[in-house]
């Protein structure tokens, strides 16, 4: 039995990694829940579920964590770091890390390499802002990736031996937005933007996706997990979202993991790792006709994923400040504040204005303070877009 802790358990990946594990009572044990608090009453139910006492559940909101708190006759952890402290408190063997941003997703990632415990990476801002310091606190093969992309990756990694990977193929949708120039994109409204075509996902990662913020993140935290040079990780628009990544060996195969866009898969795969679930999602039918295909990424209308490579090959502490002002400037959007191509133009021009206050981090505290002035220095940005 495998005990396990959930970390926005109310999200979308939490909330399917639940599903898993309603399934599979006898092989998971949930010993607790963390969750933003703007859904109480379903926390509250996965509580009463797992029979969780209120010492451990944690909500971050004040007003979400009195309504769970009276619900379960006790008093939840709370406050910012209410994530951290439940991982603090409680054994696991397993912590699935689901929070949106590093702000939460830092401290708790890092809490949970301290204890020891097995880490289900779904918060890739933990990594891209954390860098070396996630790093140098995870031992051999404690990190295990719950995105599709690094996932399939992981996979089709023990193809071969590790000398013997030449490169790594990023896989993504295109987004809503593909094929869309940037003068398209000028009155696009939030709805359109958080509208998928191939995938459902909570609103943040939705938005990313529809800048192509998500794949940049997603670029930095590949160099980060798999120890490799950013200009060796390609990245191919894949709109049918079936292949979710590749692994091209020094032989000349490449290997790719395949499967319908659904995260019940590596949500399964991370639970139990290395060792899969079965059933997990429904396999592809090759008895249907389908095809499967591949273009180049628009870097003149998506400049996203190139600004990335850009912060990854610089290195520390620049993916924190990628990170930083993308969480500024989505929240700018999401406000109605700037329109969505300026989205991507504020991380550009904070990371091209970032060499005055950017230094090589001492540690973790370092790292929030370089995010804090990104996220000031981005806020200005969006002042100044907003009367545009």
């Amino acid at each position: 039995m495998k005990n396990v802790i959930i970390l926005g358990s109310t999200g979308s990946i939490g909330s399917q990694a639940i599903d898993v594990i309603l399934k599979h009572r006898d092989q998971f044990n949930v010993v607790g829940i963390a969750t933003g608090g703007t859904n109480p009453e379903q926390a509250i139910e996965q509580a009463r579920e797992f029979g969780l006492s209120a010492d451990q559940v944690a909500v971050r909101d004040l007003e979400g964590a009195k309504k769970v708190s009276k619900a379960l006759d006790g008093f939840v952890i709370t406050g910012d770091a209410c994530a951290a402290a439940l991982v603090e408190s409680q054994k696991a063997d397993l912590v699935l890390n689901a929070l949106v941003g590093s702000a939460a997703g830092l401290p708790a990632t890092l809490a949970a390499l301290k204890s020891g415990a097995t880490l289900a990476l779904a918060n890739k801002e933990s990594l891209v802002a954390g860098g070396r310091f996630v790093l140098e606190a995870a031992k051999p093969g404690q990190i295990v990736p719950v995105d599709s992309e690094h996932s399939a990756m992981a996979q089709s990694m023990r193809s071969g031996d590790r000398g013997e990977v030449a490169r790594f193929v990023l896989t993504a949708s295109g987004g809503p937005f593909r094929g869309n120039s940037r003068e398209e994109l000028m009155d696009v409204t939030y709805e359109q933007a958080v509208a998928h075509p191939t995938w459902s996902m909570g609103s943040m990662n939705s938005l990313n996706s529809a800048t192509m913020v998500n794949k940049g993140l997603e670029l930095i935290e590949a160099s980060l997990l798999f120890d490799v040079e950013p200009d060796n990780i390609d990245v191919t628009v894949h709109p049918q979202s079936i292949v979710h990544s590749m692994v091209t060996f020094t032989d000349g195969a490449t290997i790719a993991q395949a499967s319908p866009p659904s995260m019940m898969l590596p949500i399964s795969h991370a639970l139990n790792w290395p060792n899969r679930i079965p059933d997990a999602q429904p396999a592809l039918d090759f008895s249907q006709a389908f095809e499967w295909t591949f273009e180049p990424l628009d870097e003149e209308a998506f400049p996203a994923v190139k600004l990335a490579r850009q912060a990854a090959e610089k290195g520390d502490p620049y993916p924190a400040i990628y990170n930083a002002a993308n969480e500024v400037a989505v929240d700018a959007f999401v406000a109605g504040r700037i329109k969505f191509p300026y989205i991507v133009d504020i991380i550009a021009e904070v990371l091209e204005n970032a060499d005055d206050f950017a230094e090589a981090p001492a540690d973790v505290n370092a790292v929030l303070r370089t995010e804090s002035r990104a996220r000031e220095r981005a806020e200005a940005v969006v002042e100044r877009l907003a009367h545009k």
